[in-house]
């Protein structure tokens, strides 16, 4: 939640911040980039971490730093101040979000996750709904400064929990030695995508240093992946790497998060600059959306127990597609209330989509590969929104006020999901073999190894000899 919180009270506080320290429009740019490239760099090596010295201990380390950067961005004197600590505090908002989701895997039995992810995927559409209007309060009379000072009572009282609450510890069931080869060229990797997306809607698809940067993306990408092949310590272990309900769900919160953030991006711009209309009323048009998050998050989770993951999943990204390609229908001359079901079916098709891709992601995850399977779908929850509004950017060049092309492109950007989803399990996963995470042992011995065949994924998870090296 203050995660969310954060990312959408700097959207009302950025106008001024701009005038109060004479900033250029790319510097302020710079203090969302510069928090992207941070997060996205460093999540998937923070859960890596969580998995060797403990969630419970990177959550800490996680949630005093993301409080103390916001103390220091209150006080910054200059724009350059803002930047810095900006991307201090990504890198900190990177160890605390992949513990989160390990920490529900080492305290809930795999069967009993769908409440606890319904939760917080609630928790997560309240936080980011009510931001535009609690930073708006703020910024009108406390000024731009108030927004960072919020997080730092809330990232003490997480503190004092995380302290006061003990969670078992997880096996480790493949090496814990961090590769630093791996972890350098998967940060460079993610960094320089995550720049690239962010500067596409200032430069276009087409510019040389879009082009450019995104050669060094792919020939990044191919020297990580050759090193992984070969290297004892990879940086995803193998069991994580070849599992399908992991690559599946990962691919569908991308291209679900590409579409939603995209459509959002188009519906806000629509909404100001073609209807003129203010923050507030832009924000309560946006309200269904949040409102079915939060209340599909429950109606999701008891569909996955019913209907399994495959069927919901499916379900979910067909409401998302739907729901995209009807707000591209609309015109200047359309009702408002037009508008309320299509971001109603969008908000009860994500939250189906979150909350079974994340309970597949998490549940299917021994306790040991929590915190790196978790560092990967929150890398694809960040990943996501910045292709979108480079995709929404780039359909119409800077025609960003129009509705129609961009948002049917986003719309089958979004219905791509549909072949993961159909890779996900069909049934309902029947864990009553599974333990909890404080009772699971860590790695079954050789002569224990994973029967023929598994329904849930994991069937490439037997340990490997550089595994159990």
């Amino acid at each position: 939640m203050i995660v969310a919180l954060d990312g959408t009270v700097l959207l009302v506080a950025q106008p001024g911040l701009q005038r109060d320290l004479g900033a250029s429009t790319a510097q302020v740019q710079w203090t969302s980039t510069g928090y992207l490239v941070a997060v996205a760099a460093l999540l998937v090596i923070a859960g890596r971490l969580g998995d060797r010295y403990g969630h419970p201990r990177l959550l800490l380390v996680g949630v005093l730093g993301f409080g103390a950067a916001s103390a220091g961005i209150a006080l910054a004197p200059s724009i350059g101040w803002v930047v810095a600590l900006r991307a201090v505090q990504g890198g900190f908002g990177a160890l605390l979000q992949p513990a989160t989701l390990a920490l529900l895997r080492l305290t809930h039995p795999a069967d009993r996750l769908g409440t606890p992810i319904a939760v917080r995927t609630g928790a997560i559409a309240v936080a980011a709904g009510s931001g535009p209007i609690l930073g708006g309060v703020l910024v009108a009379h406390l000024g731009w400064r108030a927004v960072f000072w919020i997080n730092v009572p809330v990232a003490l009282v997480i503190a004092a929990l995380v302290l006061a609450v003990r969670a078992p510890a997880p096996g480790r069931a493949y090496s814990s030695r961090l590769g630093l080869t791996g972890a350098g060229l998967l940060a460079i990797a993610l960094a320089l995508l995550v720049h690239v997306l962010a500067e596409v809607p200032a430069r276009g698809w087409t510019a040389a240093p879009t082009l450019l940067e995104l050669l060094a993306v792919a020939g990044v990408a191919a020297a990580l992946a050759r090193h992984e092949r070969r290297t004892t310590h990879p940086i995803v272990p193998p069991a994580v790497a070849r599992s399908a309900p992991v690559t599946a769900s990962m691919a569908i919160l991308l291209v679900i998060g590409a579409g939603l953030f995209g459509a959002l991006f188009k519906a806000t711009f629509y909404l100001q600059d073609t209807l003129r209309l203010d923050p507030l009323a832009t924000g309560l048009r946006v309200l269904p959306l949040t409102a079915l998050m939060v209340l599909g998050a429950p109606a999701a989770g008891a569909a996955l127990r019913r209907y399994g993951a495959r069927s919901t999943a499916i379900v979910g990204t067909a409401l998302v597609a739907a729901g995209i390609a009807w707000l591209s229908r609309l015109g200047p001359t359309s009702p408002w209330t037009a508008m309320t079901p299509a971001f109603a079916v969008i908000g009860a098709g994500f939250a189906a989509v979150m909350v079974t891709a994340t309970g597949t992601v998490v549940g299917d995850a021994p306790p040991g590969y929590a915190g790196v399977v978790g560092g990967l779908k929150q890398t694809a929850m960040n990943i996501g929104p910045t292709l979108g509004i480079a995709v929404a950017a780039g359909a119409t060049g800077s025609a960003v006020s129009t509705m129609g092309p961009a948002l049917l492109v986003l719309a089958a950007l979004a219905a791509l999901g549909l072949l993961p989803a159909s890779r996900l399990p069909r049934r309902p996963a029947d864990h009553g073999g599974h333990e909890s995470g404080s009772a699971r042992p860590a790695q079954a011995p050789a002569s224990q190894a994973a029967p023929a065949r598994r329904t849930d994924g994991w069937a490439a998870a037997a340990p490997t000899r550089a595994d159990r090296r």
